[in-house]
């Protein structure tokens, strides 16, 4: 039989540490969002939390890291291969929650990263705790515990509610009546209209139109995108060619389950869009047209969740503006000629 190369000798260990470290993901996923759990409030609580999102990946990468070091001898420990054997855990994880349609893109792309990072944390730990302690270390068993202890502390800790504001604006060359024209009520917008966007990739639905019940307070715009998504918007400031100003209600109960993922539903427990605004301000040569949101977050990583809550919504806005520049730009020339 041919003997294995010395260079590839520790790969198999390398692989197995990996698989192990994310079979433990795999666990606590199982174990605490599984939807027949009797605890419900915990199974919808537990994947938007500092628990799973950080504290598991810790623990993958503590146990991947530790499982290399103790079976893999001291001459043969290779930087390269310890170092990134917490991001294979994680991978691995994903790749498996991807086969088994436990969750969509949105998610597995928002979660990402911070779980990588914390992975590499665990990591690094588990290198530091070799090196200081060696095989007596018990620290695998307090890593694999400590997801456990966070999720009971967090129980009890009320996510703090956040309102974020993200506002676009852009320049277009038309008058602005013919822009109040476009704002006040959308016409079907088709695919051709719309930018390739990132959002729309990973399963964000795309704007319809925008119609609306009649002129003045009190009007209401039904705002509609693919998947079956309807925002009713009321409108509250009527300022013709210069303010319109509207709250926003998102019909969760009508949204099919497969449009957005239970943890990125508009309206649910962890984010919500409150109201809206386009604003036109009259320039020399043209018009400026801002249109500014008010969104509601609702998490323990409000910090980290806002960043792409805040990306998705520049997104959109900056979308339906472009749409709005292309036909009013478009109107103004017809005008003309």
């Amino acid at each position: 039989m041919k003997s294995i190369s010395p260079k590839w000798k520790g790969w198999p260990v390398v692989l197995l540490s990996s698989a192990a470290g994310a079979c433990l993901g795999i666990l606590f996923r199982i174990a605490l969002s599984s939807r027949s759990h009797s605890d419900s409030a915990i199974s919808a609580f537990w994947l938007v939390t500092i628990a799973f999102l950080v504290a598991v990946p810790i623990a993958m990468g503590y146990l991947s890291v530790d499982l290399y070091f103790r079976n893999t001898d001291n001459s043969e420990i290779q930087w390269y291969k310890w170092l990134f054997l917490p991001w294979g855990a994680v991978l691995i994880d994903i790749l498996f929650v991807v086969l088994v349609h436990w969750e969509g893109a949105i998610c597995i792309l928002f979660a990402s990263p911070i779980m990588l990072a914390a992975s590499l944390i665990g990591g690094l730990a588990a290198r530091i705790v070799w090196w200081k302690i060696g095989k007596q270390s018990t620290g695998t068993l307090t890593a694999v515990a400590m997801p456990l202890l966070v999720l009971l502390v967090e129980i009890h800790i009320a996510a703090p509610w956040q309102v974020r504001t993200v506002e676009t604006a852009i320049a277009i060359h038309a008058p602005a009546d013919v822009i109040w024209t476009n704002i006040k009520s959308v016409h079907a917008i088709q695919a051709s209209e719309l930018s390739d966007s990132w959002i729309q990739h990973v399963g964000f639905p795309r704007p319809i139109e925008a119609t609306l019940s009649h002129d003045g307070v009190g009007g209401v715009r039904q705002a509609s995108f693919t998947g079956g998504l309807v925002f009713t918007e009321t409108v509250n400031t009527w300022s013709p060619k210069t303010d319109l100003q509207f709250s926003i209600r998102a019909n969760t109960d009508s949204i099919p389950k497969s449009t957005l993922d239970d943890h990125v539903t508009i309206g649910g427990q962890y984010f919500d869009v409150l109201d809206g605004e386009y604003r036109i301000e009259k320039k020399a040569d043209g018009v400026i047209l801002h249109l500014v949101s008010h969104e509601r977050l609702s998490t323990h990583l409000n910090p980290y969740a806002g960043f792409w809550t805040d990306a998705v919504m520049r997104t959109f806005q900056q979308q339906i503006l472009q749409v709005i520049r292309a036909r009013c730009e478009a109107s103004a020339r017809n005008q003309q000629g």
